[in-house]
């Protein structure tokens, strides 16, 4: 089985055009490195009025490129563009103005940001950033679109108050958002067209108001699941209960709150999924009745009457045909057998079985210890594990499923 969540030294080309979102040019290079990701960076004349080559050579620890012909007391070994063309895995233009999209839509190279564009046979990416009426003039939307039809990667520019003071669309994304967006583009995408739906977090059942019944679940490897599966290219659907998490931009969140309510969300969206990883934390139990208005502490509240909750995994198992399933099982005893035989009356292809009541593991916990079952294969004990690397281990067995089913 390969390891696709080992990725290989990557190499990004980072061309900063003179938009005053140049300043923020410096955070995507520190993303970027605190990565792993190899940067150069390529600075106009007029984003040097922004930012300083300084300050770039010393976050990414590399000559930052700026004159298109280089003074000759200094030796020529190579063709700087076309050497940084070839050296790119990936190049982006951020912030990219008015005038770069124009030029670089229609073939202009006279700054080494163009030339090199024009040289590189890498995957290019381009963050739009400038004023709301430049960026909905016809020019330039006519210009992104040639871009988009050509095969440029786009990530639209947000909205909000822009720098000159107008409100509207036009300011570049968080850096964050740009270092994710390469990660992205960056990974392999070995689950592309694959369709996977991820159902995560815990379930509320109220009782009043004012008071529900819970369980500790944070969605933490629901959304780390959710960023692999996003990374690694395929289609995702996250069917969430109600959490403080902030899930990977490219999936689609159908926010629930009961456990009925994420079981019929579950039932929707079946039908259109290859793969379902069920890691939510269901309530088993919820109140029979609900009080439209808050209980009063005075008017005593003896005991709740509770009905049993649907089991999501055994209403579905019918419907499982073709699909590959992945379930989840929170232990404190028995680990092994008590995970095998929740996998073996639901049905499942695989589960992953955590020890919560282990130091570093279990909800609220950055790591998992535990062991990935199979239903067929060898079984797989981890310790201490990073979540997210754990979702990439679980996605490489359910890519050998899918290969398996073919």
């Amino acid at each position: 089985m390969a390891d696709t969540h080992r990725q290989t030294l990557k190499t990004v080309v980072l061309g900063i055009s003179g938009g005053i979102a140049a300043y923020k040019a410096p955070l995507i290079v520190r993303g970027l490195v605190g990565q792993g990701i190899e940067v150069y960076t390529i600075l106009t004349d007029a984003a040097s009025r922004f930012v300083t080559a300084d300050t770039l050579e010393t976050l990414s620890t590399r000559p930052v490129y700026s004159e298109m012909f280089l003074d000759k007391q200094r030796p020529v070994h190579e063709v700087e563009h076309v050497a940084l063309a070839d050296k790119a895995d990936l190049f982006v233009v951020a912030p990219a103005t008015a005038n770069t999209i124009a030029k670089l839509a229609h073939g202009i190279a006279d700054s080494p940001l163009t030339c090199t564009a024009l040289a590189t046979t890498a995957p290019v990416l381009i963050c739009p950033s400038m004023n709301v009426n430049m960026l909905s003039n016809p020019a330039t939307q006519e210009n992104l679109k040639t871009l988009k039809d050509r095969g440029l990667h786009i990530l639209e520019p947000e909205t909000g108050e822009l720098a000159c003071g107008w409100e509207g669309s036009g300011r570049l994304p968080d850096p964050s958002r740009i270092v994710d967006e390469i990660g992205m583009l960056l990974s392999a995408h070995d689950l592309e067209h694959t369709k996977i739906l991820v159902v995560t977090g815990p379930t509320c059942e109220d009782i009043d108001p004012v008071r529900y019944i819970t369980n500790r679940s944070t969605g933490r490897m629901g959304t780390a699941l959710t960023e692999a599966a996003c990374l690694r290219g395929a289609q995702v659907k996250v069917i969430s209960g109600p959490v403080q998490v902030k899930y990977a931009p490219w999936a689609q969140i159908i926010p629930v709150r009961s456990a009925r309510e994420m079981l019929h969300a579950v039932q929707e969206a079946l039908g259109d999924a290859d793969v379902l990883i069920m890691c939510a934390a269901v309530a088993d139990y919820y109140p029979t009745s609900y009080n439209k208005t808050k209980i009063k502490k005075d008017s005593g509240l003896d005991h709740i009457a509770l009905s049993q909750g649907p089991d999501i995994l055994s209403t579905i198992r019918e419907k499982k045909d073709g699909h590959v399933f992945v379930g989840f099982a929170a232990e404190t005893q028995n680990l092994v057998l008590n995970a095998n035989q929740k996998m073996e009356k639901k049905g499942l292809d695989m589960i992953v079985a955590n020890q919560i009541n282990k130091k570093g593991s279990g909800f609220a916990s950055d790591t998992d210890t535990g062991t990935i079952l199979m239903a067929s294969g060898e079984p797989y004990p981890f310790k201490k594990m990073e979540k997210s690397l754990l979702a990439h281990h679980i996605l490489d067995r359910v890519l050998d499923l899918i290969k398996g089913q073919s």
